[in-house]
């Protein structure tokens, strides 16, 4: 090793031209670099700088010498940073778990994308409406939407989600629509997996338990439910923008709108320094929001 600390203080002396600014760049004394020049001097048998109180010139062995041994550095770097950014790529499989309509729709698209620019990485994605424990299940991530609970997880916003309650031109023809939170029981509140709708109530949060004739665990068929005049619905914005602008659904209960919600990725605090769920977090967070606004837009 001690040969290659000789080598290298030639080096930095021939690149940088004094003992001094090649003691600074290898963080040692200048008395210690010329100690190391001497030393390879002996070594070689032949004199490889000239140096005066002025400036440092290579002699021709000199010369010879650095051209030789500037690309075995040369070399030694670039192996550094190959196995720098080797640790800083994703590899390995990424494991992630995303409502169903969401996760096919947009998030699906985006890990493909994802997976495009990192092929050497695996992934497996598993689509459910239930609420999944990241920990004990063992995945990487999680795409949550709405209000998150308290947990030891971490959270990070990707974008803004808001919740719409609406009804058709149609439904409206034959019911009058709401103007306040006490008027819904005297409508067909058309349910989803929850049984009560999320309001903001003078600043506040608040939980409305709703009621109707109709009622499934899926989006697309509540979507649809909805668009052909059964009753009101509470759905996100991702689902109805398109008809909101379209005049095929139209909002009441808008002063009672809960805005605090979002697009959550959720991860275990011990994954948050691998590069899979890092990088594949921060994808996310630059591209989901153009993804969405793509679907359309209303005002709001």
């Amino acid at each position: 090793m001690q040969r290659w600390d000789r080598i290298e203080a030639f080096i930095e002396v021939a690149r940088l031209g004094t003992f001094s600014a090649a003691a600074r760049h290898l963080q040692v004394s200048t008395s210690h670099v010329s100690r190391l020049i001497g030393q390879l001097k002996s070594q070689l048998g032949t004199t490889l700088l000239y140096r005066t109180t002025r400036q440092t010139r290579l002699t021709d062995a000199g010369a010879l010498y650095y051209r030789h041994c500037r690309h075995l550095f040369d070399g030694f770097r670039e192996a550094e940073e190959a196995i720098v950014d080797f640790q800083s790529r994703p590899k390995g499989t990424l494991r992630l778990t995303c409502a169903t309509t969401f996760g096919e729709r947009y998030i699906a698209p985006l890990v493909n994308d994802f997976q495009c620019r990192h092929p050497q990485l695996e992934i497996d994605m598993h689509f459910t409406n239930r609420r999944v424990e990241l920990v004990e299940e063992g995945f990487d991530v999680a795409i949550r939407m709405g209000v998150l609970r308290d947990s030891s997880l971490i959270a990070r916003r990707l974008c803004e989600r808001r919740e719409y309650v609406v009804g058709s031109p149609a439904y409206f023809e034959r019911a009058a629509p709401p103007h306040s939170l006490a008027e819904l029981p005297h409508h067909n509140c058309l349910r989803g997996s929850r049984d009560s709708w999320l309001f903001e109530i003078n600043g506040h949060r608040r939980e409305v338990r709703v009621d109707g004739r109709w009622r499934a665990n899926s989006g697309p068929a509540l979507l649809d439910a909805v668009l052909k005049g059964l009753g009101l619905a509470q759905l996100p914005d991702y689902y109805v923008t398109p008809h909101l602008a379209r005049g095929e659904l139209v909002p009441v209960l808008t002063a009672y709108q809960f805005t605090d919600t979002a697009v959550w990725a959720i991860y275990p605090r011990h994954r948050h320094l691998s590069p899979k769920v890092r990088q594949f977090v921060d994808f996310l967070v630059d591209h989901l929001p153009a993804t969405l606004q793509g679907e359309g837009s209303f005002p709001r």
